[in-house]
Order: structure tokens, then C-alpha cells, then sequence
């Protein structure tokens, strides 16, 4: 069953966040992921937290795909550049 990244943020360095996309859409692509949706919150439904200004979602064949991703050599630069790029919260779920 699949599994779905979902990330909220914030850039905070539009060049270095620029120069990363490439990196990781290919990353993600090489474990079998992909970007369903990524763009600005147009509204806040429900809750008292105000979302910040992007959100995301990457779909994964499974679990331990998404996690593995994560976790692997290959996004661990990525995602230590991200880091300075853009401000983020990220959870993954589990389609089963």
C-alpha cells in the first residue's frame, strides 16, 4: 500500500531552494516516489495553527519506501541543504 509524505514550509532562500528541486525530484524518482501535489494554501479549513505558505504531498509505493527515502545516503546532503532553504513540517502516513 502506499504511503504519503505531507510537508507544510516556508522558503526562507529562494536560490538554494531553487537549485534543490532538481536534486530532489530526481532522488525521489529513483525510489519510486512522486510529487502529487506541491503549491501555495489557498485557505485554513479548520484549527487554530496557521499553516505556512506551501504545502506538499509525495506518494511512495509503501512504508518503508518513504521512510528509506528519508533516511538514505542519497537525500541525507538534500536534506541537510533543505534545511537551510526553507522552513518545514513534515509527516509521512501510511495508506493501509
Amino acid at each position: 500500500m502506499p504511503a504519503y509524505v505531507h510537508i507544510n514550509m516556508r522558503v526562507v532562500d529562494p536560490a538554494r531552494q531553487a537549485a534543490l528541486f532538481p536534486r530532489f525530484q530526481a532522488t525521489l524518482q529513483e525510489v519510486g516516489g512522486r510529487i502529487l501535489h506541491f503549491g501555495p494554501v489557498v485557505k485554513v479549513l479548520e484549527g487554530e495553527e496557521k499553516p505556512l505558505p506551501l504545502a506538499g504531498v509525495f506518494e511512495f509505493p509503501s512504508l518503508s519506501a518513504a521512510l528509506a527515502f528519508y533516511d538514505s545516503e542519497e537525500y541525507a546532503p538534500i536534506k541537510a541543504e533543505r534545511r537551510l532553504a526553507q522552513e518545514a513540517r513534515m509527516f509521512v502516513v501510511d495508506a493501509t
